[in-house]
């Protein structure tokens, strides 16, 4: 994979929102920059209204943590900052300790490709509380949206029943950024090529792609644009058919495709791009088939997702490979992810870590205290349910896990079930431990872990939900912090109350 600085040339460390650097600031200001604390980031709901998540973006991540830094130049604009009194916003002693900071924290993290679910953590980073708030910003925007677009993408490809689905999305990416991150992420979720060329360089994912319609357009006519384009590139002839009409069109790709034949090559086949999507393919395999065109395929595009994807297989369209652009890179029915990175512990004046969470009115808002990991259980190679518990408080001898939400929810895990805890160490001190897989191998784990899953769980649309919650001594110790905030103690002798 390419290293974010060679595609950047720069430092990354101000890809950061200011606030992160305010409480940063007010960390070191007060003697508390090198507290240890962990924090944790997960989302609250699957996206899409489906039932499951595919991880994604931890190789940017990893890349970006391993050249954290602040450079010179970072500095300089840090120093022009000013507050609404007009003087600066940061003192020097601030900023120099930035400019010779590294990276300290300890990460742990669920491999790409793996299935999540909400309340799970994907990442967890332990360490010194000033490095940890900064980091933030940063790995929820690359985490969040390559999550998002692997999921996006696992969808379509379900819904495609094994045929290949190659991404179309670079012209209405958000970006540049949104365009490579898109790319990679859908490659992880179930895309089998892109034809987006950079990313294809950058990230190793193969790359189609034809012609266009201007390219029919810049000749007198269709036929003789179909034979140009055969002759110049005789190995690559998908025939892009409705510039003009599509029946007419499929009838010229024939014609074409037996000269290209004459001369020792074979038409791939043709692209459908508009119009009635399911009648036109049948017709156009019809006229194939007759034109000894058997295994010609039929390629389509033309704002397809998931669920047009599955319409178009229930009215009988007899497309083999189906080009998704628009509404996979930009997630068209739900745009962010809405993953979010929470503190969960920190160490005390005596070096002791005191669990912390975060209340709200919305059960689904209120966090998980604790250094947390998740643990799946299975059974005869399907996932049968998650637990996430506390490395500080351990798992008891008869595990069960309680709702996120719903206390009164209890799973009982039987003892014969396998189990694996997923978040693995990434970060040690200094040092990355990780090491990351090839793409190609991350997209595989993707394929696998999602065939691991009761099919009820991979349905579009309702979905069965897959059984997640806590271990019960963290729900216990949960409930207990929740009601010590909401009925605090008096005050005792030093003005605090210690409730972790």
């Amino acid at each position: 994979m390419a290293r974010l600085n060679e595609i950047y040339g720069t430092s990354l460390g101000l890809l950061t929102d200011l606030y992160q650097l305010t409480m940063a600031y007010g960390y070191w200001k007060l003697g508390r920059a090198e507290k240890r604390a962990a924090f944790n980031l997960f989302f609250r709901r699957n996206p899409f209204g489906g039932a499951f998540t595919v991880a994604a973006g931890l190789e940017s991540a990893i890349e970006y943590l391993r050249g954290f830094r602040f450079e010179a130049s970072d500095i300089e604009y840090l120093c022009g900052l000013t507050g609404n009194d007009g003087k600066p916003l940061f003192e020097q002693g601030f900023l120099d300790y930035l400019s010779e900071l590294k990276f300290t924290c300890d990460v742990d993290a669920v491999p790409e490709g793996t299935v999540m679910f909400p309340h799970e953590p994907l990442l967890r980073v332990g360490g010194p509380i000033l490095q940890a708030q900064l980091i933030e910003t940063p790995l929820l925007n690359m985490i969040n949206f390559q999550t998002l677009i692997a999921t996006k993408a696992a969808r379509v490809s379900g819904a495609t029943q094994g045929e290949p689905v190659l991404e179309f999305g670079l012209r209405r990416a958000q970006g540049i950024d949104g365009a490579l991150a898109a790319s990679r992420a859908a490659y992880v979720g179930g895309c089998a090529a892109t034809s987006n060329v950079l990313a294809g360089k950058l990230f190793g994912i193969p790359v189609k792609g034809t012609h266009a319609h201007s390219w029919v357009m810049s000749f007198d006519d269709e036929l003789e644009a179909f034979d140009a384009y055969a002759n110049v590139l005789p190995n690559n002839c998908v025939f892009l058919v409705d510039t003009f009409d599509t029946i007419e069109g499929v009838r010229k790709s024939v014609e074409v495709g037996k000269r290209l034949r004459a001369k020792g090559y074979e038409m791939v086949g043709i692209r459908l791009d508009s119009g009635d999507l399911a009648a036109l393919s049948i017709e156009a395999r019809r006229i194939l088939d007759d034109g000894g065109f058997t295994n010609a395929a039929i390629v389509a595009s033309n704002d397809l997702d998931e669920h047009a994807i599955t319409e178009l297989k229930e009215n009988g369209a007899t497309i083999a490979v189906w080009g998704v652009g628009t509404k996979l890179v930009t997630a068209h029915d739900q745009p962010a992810l809405g993953g979010v990175y929470k503190l969960s512990a920190i160490e005390d004046d005596d070096g002791i870590l005191n669990h912390k969470l975060k209340l709200s009115e919305q059960p689904i808002k209120v966090s998980t205290p604790g250094v947390l990991q998740v643990r799946r259980y299975h059974r005869n190679g399907t996932f049968v349910a998650d637990m996430v518990h506390d490395e500080t408080l351990g798992v008891g001898d008869e595990p069960a896990i309680v709702d996120f939400t719903d206390a009164r929810n209890r799973t009982a895990i039987a003892d014969a079930a396998g189990h694996e805890d997923l978040l693995t160490p990434v970060f040690r001190d200094t040092e990355c431990v990780y090491e990351s897989p090839s793409l190609g191998d991350i997209r595989k784990r993707a394929q696998s872990q999602i065939g691991m899953l009761d099919s009820g769980v991979k349905r579009l649309t309702n979905g069965t939900v897959y059984p997640t919650g806590l271990e019960e001594n963290l729900h216990a110790l949960k409930m207990e912090l929740i009601n010590k905030a909401r009925n605090p103690l008096p005050l005792g002798e030093g003005g605090e109350e210690r409730v972790g």
